[in-house]
């Protein structure tokens, strides 16, 4: 349920009403926008008598939210968010390029492909430490040493870094992450989004593998309930009949969760193909639809890569994508 107070709201009269709520067992979320102040009230409303409501004399309308998802919902948080990660603004008006390999392999590695995509005009670097694989014979990811060359990566060039959690009981490991991701596959481990609800960290949500958008958004809802609001979702593909690409890249998603919610989305052309002769295009198509960012894997020997070379940019290559995305953002007003 969403009350809409009236522009000569005082806070003195705001301040009971939010007392009241809670006296009654409701908690809230309170959004001051330019145009209307809201407070999206959250629990069984059911019980709630809105006709009392209206008559409040600070309140100019009550509606009752249907859909399952409260938090991330436009409707309790009209304006786009706009997160402050490091330095860097990640949401509306902004677009952010992630880049990086998939997997971090060595010092070397990380460093020269953290020094090229820095050099590109990259705003983030990415890494895999932890890598989920659909074998158990496959390279896992160096783990607690990889975070380890991560983090003297970010210090070497100053980016921010972003990398996936498989596990809460990693949460501790993470201290020095400035993004942390969930990938698909964990896109609805319940109990890791609890517990990433707690953490004061950015979480990038990535895009189930054959979930609907209203679950994706549940998952997002997790993650908020816990009081951690800067969630940011990723498309990567979904999986359907074609086999041409890795995946579908749904672009249809951006706009759609844009509709509905506040949050910023982005997106992952590289897993959602597995080739890298998309990336350019889909980066291109990605800002034309109005996604706050795309995430690409870059990697300095892709021929040797450990984990995803075939789908990977070569530093040159990324540099070429990042010269269309620099025109292209331009065009459509967004800020790099």
């Amino acid at each position: 349920m969403i009350v809409i107070l009236k522009p000569n709201a005082t806070k003195t009269q705001t301040d009971n009403l939010l007392s009241d709520l809670q006296g009654m067992g409701f908690t809230y979320h309170y959004s001051e926008g330019a145009q209307s102040t809201i407070i999206g009230i959250i629990g069984d409303t059911s019980v709630i008598d809105t006709d009392m409501l209206k008559a409040n004399d600070i309140v100019a309308d009550v509606k009752r939210v249907s859909e399952p998802y409260k938090l991330a919902n436009r409707k309790f948080h009209p304006t786009d968010s706009v997160f402050e990660i490091a330095g860097r603004l990640v949401g509306e008006g902004h677009f952010s390029v992630i880049a990086g390999p998939c997997s971090i392999e060595t010092e070397e590695q990380i460093t020269e492909v953290a020094q090229a995509v820095k050099k590109s005009g990259a705003a983030f670097l990415r890494g895999g430490a932890f890598k989920p694989r659909t074998s158990p014979y496959a390279f896992q990811g160096l783990k607690g040493e990889g975070l380890d060359l991560l983090v003297k990566a970010k210090k070497a060039t100053g980016l921010p870094i972003v990398t996936e959690i498989m596990n809460q009981h990693h949460l501790d490991m993470f201290s020095d992450v400035d993004v942390i991701q969930v990938g698909a596959r964990n896109m609805q481990n319940f109990e890791l989004l609890k517990e990433l609800g707690h953490c004061d960290k950015p979480i990038l949500l990535k895009r189930g593998l054959s979930n609907t958008i209203e679950e994706w958004l549940m998952s997002a809802e997790y993650i908020m309930a816990g009081g951690n609001e800067r969630v940011i979702f990723c498309e990567r593909g979904i999986r359907t009949y074609e086999t041409f690409t890795r995946n579908t890249l749904d672009l249809s998603a951006i706009p759609a969760l844009k509709a509905v919610s506040h949050l910023p989305v982005i997106v992952d052309p590289s897993h959602a193909t597995g080739l890298p002769w998309m990336v350019e295009p889909l980066t291109k198509a990605a800002i034309a639809v109005g996604a706050d960012g795309v995430m690409i894997e870059v990697h300095n020997n892709p021929k040797k890569a450990l984990c995803d070379g075939a789908q990977s940019l070569t530093p040159e290559q990324f540099d070429s994508v990042m010269g269309q995305v620099k025109a292209l953002a331009a065009f459509e007003h967004k800020k790099l």
